[in-house]
């Protein structure tokens, strides 16, 4: 056998042949060529001269066809002549009949004649010395392309097919060399439109149409002319569709040069932290969610307060989200019923004693504590402001672990306890560890 069980294309059964001893499969020829140094190198090494029989009788059939139709034509001039002339100078149209069938025929003998521009040499071949076709010959005043440039690492040269696709001499100036390899050529010209014919010859040829280039080239360049002429029918459709659906861009109004380019020759200043000094007003990062969405009469969102951590809403500064602004007459209502909240404490802490000292600290929070809050929360750091160093490292080293915590949240723990009081030590620990998006040199920070 001449494959294994694996490589078997036939079926497997369910049980095999040598324990049925039914459908026995004959065994495999094996054909063994013990060829010399000639035989080996043969080009027609097990041709079989009968196929070459129905391609001769194609040809045969063609010009059989021909000669018939011709035929046919000439015969249908003849009785034209003959219903007109009525008789008159028939030898006289004989003898034109005669010429022009022997011209039709010469026609179709030149047909034949496929390669008479080529250059016909002697060449030998592995097989012997035959007749070939020499392409690829140079005139003998000119330079062999092997001699343009000695360079060993220059374009290579393959002696068997005569042939260098690069160019020889790339730095030279190209109106003065008359040379710059194959590839010039096979890029260029008609060579580049004969191959996508070519590939469109293929190409049809796959999906099933009765195609080939070098049998019928007319046809062949013919169905590409049509099929380019459709193709550029479907690309033109297909745009003034997608145009009638999104509309042009390009017909509006052209954008000013400044947004085009985006670039300006303005200078930024940044200090340690990032933080914008001189030049340019830090740019709010874009969301994906919706913004500046205004809601029950609201004239700002809802977040943009905060007081007693809670948030709430600016414009009337309300804690319960999705409630109806109230406006300023909301905010004038809430600060005397603060007040009015104010005064019951105090007359019920002169009448209870020291215990009123614990509720007046419990609703009532000192101004000086709301300032020191400040140089946490806010943007704008004081100039006064003085940091612990101690408390300043080891706020930059809890932030590094944070931000490892977040990088694996294997690290994190099952039971997170957060705390949200910030010291102005741990913000400005996350003011110089943050990463700065606007500052050209943020790569160097860190």
């Amino acid at each position: 056998m001449t494959h294994n069980a694996k490589s078997c294309m036939e079926r497997p059964r369910k049980i095999g042949a040598k324990w049925t001893n039914m459908h026995i499969a004959p065994d495999e020829k094996i054909e063994t060529f013990e060829l010399d140094y000639d035989g080996k190198r043969d080009r027609w090494n097990g041709f079989d001269p009968a196929t070459y029989a129905r391609i001769i009788e194609k040809y045969e059939q063609r010009d059989e066809a021909r000669r018939k139709y011709l035929k046919e034509q000439q015969l249908k001039k003849l009785e034209e002549k003959n219903n007109k002339q009525k008789g008159e100078n028939e030898v006289s149209d004989d003898d034109e009949d005669e010429d022009t069938m022997k011209d039709d025929e010469a026609k179709v003998d030149e047909s034949k004649q496929m390669d008479f521009a080529k250059v016909e040499k002697r060449v030998r071949t592995t097989g012997g010395g035959s007749t070939g076709t020499v392409r690829n010959l140079r005139i003998r005043e000119d330079i062999a392309k092997y001699l343009l440039n000695l360079d060993v690492n220059s374009a290579y040269y393959d002696p068997k097919t005569r042939s260098m696709r690069e160019d020889p001499l790339p730095d030279a100036d190209p109106n003065e060399k008359f040379y710059g390899g194959d590839n010039q050529y096979r890029i260029s010209g008609q060579a580049l439109e004969f191959k996508q014919l070519n590939v469109h010859a293929w190409e049809a040829f796959e999906k099933g149409k009765d195609i080939h280039l070098q049998a019928a080239p007319s046809q062949a360049e013919l169905l590409f002319k049509d099929f380019k002429i459709i193709k550029e029918k479907l690309k033109s459709q297909t745009k003034a569709a997608i145009m009638e659906k999104y509309g042009n861009a390009a017909t509006q109004e052209e954008l000013p040069k400044e947004l085009l380019l985006g670039q300006t020759e303005r200078q930024v200043e940044y200090d340690r932290a990032g933080r914008v000094i001189k030049g340019l007003e830090t740019s709010l990062p874009k969301s994906k969610y919706e913004e500046d969405v205004y809601i029950n009469n609201h004239t700002s969102v809802w977040g943009s307060w905060w007081k007693d951590h809670q948030w709430g809403y600016k414009c009337c500064k309300q804690t319960i989200r999705n409630s109806y602004c109230t406006g300023a007459a909301g905010i004038e209502a809430v600060e005397t019923a603060a007040d009015l909240m104010k005064a019951n404490i105090e007359h019920k802490a002169a009448s209870e004693g020291k215990n009123s000292f614990y509720l007046f600290e419990l609703y009532y929070t000192p101004t000086q504590a709301e300032e020191k809050k400040l140089a946490a929360w806010g943007t704008d750091v004081p100039a006064d402001l003085v940091l612990d160093q101690k408390k300043l490292a080891n706020a930059l080293k809890k932030e590094d672990e944070r931000k490892r915590e977040e990088k694996d949240e294997r690290k994190r723990k099952y039971n997170v306890r957060w705390n949200d009081e910030v010291t102005p030590e741990e913000m400005e620990a996350y003011r110089m560890k943050r990463v700065h998006y606007d500052d050209p040199m943020k790569d160097f920070l860190h």
